[in-house]
């Protein structure tokens, strides 16, 4: 607990006379991790639409694009949820290497949600480009 009130005098201290309050901080992180997390989904999405795939083969595949801070620990979480929300099916095959390991595909459903998240993607990222280049100015 201590540790947290070091953070929370780090946050107040390095917030004074920005303007921003600690709540409207946190509303941005909230706002911010919502943002990465549909993006991931749709991201992890994609890659399970090339074909069957395990959670360490996704962790290393999201690294190699780029996402580095995910390891195959942090995916499980994802993929149960995608699983009970119905978007992935699962099947465990034996493997060569060790222990059986579970494959991951899409549904229908899942499918579906990515069709829909690329939608919005291409929408936001040409919302995001013309800012960025000021209505190509």
């Amino acid at each position: 607990m201590q540790g947290f009130i070091v953070y929370d005098d780090f946050i107040t201290l390095a917030l004074q006379g920005s303007g921003v309050t600690k709540k409207g901080l946190m509303r941005k992180v909230a706002d911010s991790t919502q943002m990465l997390k549909g993006i991931l989904d749709g991201c992890i999405l994609s890659i399970i639409e090339e074909g069957e795939i395990y959670g360490y083969e996704l962790a290393e595949k999201l690294q190699s694009y780029g996402f580095q801070s995910f390891s195959e620990g942090s995916i499980y979480p994802l993929l149960l949820r995608m699983q009970k929300e119905g978007l992935v099916s699962s099947v465990q095959r034996k493997s060569t290497a060790g222990p059986k390991r579970k494959y991951y595909s899409l549904t229908e459903a899942g499918q579906a949600e990515l069709e829909q998240f690329l939608g919005r993607w291409a929408d936001l990222k040409q919302s995001v480009d013309a800012v960025i280049t000021k209505g190509g100015q």
